[in-house]
Parts: C-alpha cells; structure tokens; sequence
C-alpha cells in the first residue's frame, strides 16, 4: 500500500494522539513527529506543562505551532502526534490541508480521567472536565473542519483505531 501524504493524529489532550500515532508510524515504516518529546527534546527537557507554567501558554502554543509546520515539511512524509492547540492556529489548519487529519475525539470526562495519569500535560485549569468541556466547544468545530477520520476513542483502543485508519488508506 503506497500511501504518500503526512498523516496527523490530533485531538484534546488525554485522547491517545502519541499512542495512535506510535502504531501508524511503526505500520506504516515512518518517522514519528511527536510534539511532547520532540519539543522536550528541543527545549531543555521541559514537559508541555513546565514550558506553560514558566513561560505561558502562547509560548508553549507557538513551539506547538512550529513543530507541526516543521513536521509536515519533512520527507519522507511523516505521522504527526500533533499538540491540541495547533488547530486554532489559521496557518497550522492551512498547512493541514493535504495530510491525512485523524481527530480522536471523546467526552471531556473520558479525557479528563486520561489526563490524571500523566503530569506531562499542562493543567490549565484545576476543574479538568471544564476545561475540557471548554477547549472542545472551541477546538471541536476546528477539529471538524480539518478532519478526515474521526473516532470516539472512548468506545476504541488506539490499536483498533490505528487499524481502522491503515485500512481507509486503500481507498485513498
């Protein structure tokens, strides 16, 4: 199967982007452009969460922003675990336009539970299913708009996802 264009695996946070995005990377024998360790890796270390506490979120949304446009840039053509934030970027959803956009979507609560396993994420709120409830009314139609696949991953594992999309790559 020669499927040629990036694909990008995005969602809120807690929705399993790196996980879905790890298996297609590995299945489809392609780099994997995450955006937590890549900008980990890039910027001393510091989580998603530390870089919004010490320098703010527009900082840690602009690092986001880059290292998407960056990824899609690359060739061989990439899998994007793409940061939540980059959707209400109008640059980032033009540069969306000829990737293959996977919107893992779920109940604000499913995410919120998520979000409690790991301290990587940034906790912008301290009433996590609000906030949640928040970022989707805005991101959701964002979401919408540049998506190709969706799936409720509350009702999927990432492995039946990452099956779902390596399947719809056919007729493509």
């Amino acid at each position: 199967m020669k499927f040629s264009p990036p694909i990008v695996v995005t969602g809120l946070m807690g929705a399993g982007k790196s996980s879905v995005a790890r298996i297609l990377a590995r299945e489809l024998d392609r780099p994997l452009r995450d955006s937590d360790p890549d900008l980990a890796a890039r910027y001393g270390g510091a989580t998603a969460a530390e870089t919004a506490a010490r320098e703010g979120a527009d900082v840690l949304h602009e690092r986001e922003a880059l290292h998407l446009r960056e990824a899609l840039a690359e060739r061989p053509p990439v899998v994007v675990a793409a940061a939540a934030s980059v959707v209400e970027n109008p640059a980032c959803r033009r540069v969306l336009a000829p990737a293959l956009v996977v919107w893992l979507d779920a109940p604000p609560a499913v995410l919120a539970e998520r979000m409690l396993s790991s301290g990587h994420r940034p906790h912008f709120e301290p009433d996590l299913p609000a906030m949640l409830t928040r970022q989707r009314a805005v991101r959701g139609p964002l979401f919408a708009e540049v998506a190709d696949l969706t799936f409720d991953v509350s009702a999927l594992t990432a492995e039946e996802v990452a099956a779902r999309v390596l399947g719809s790559l056919g007729n493509r």
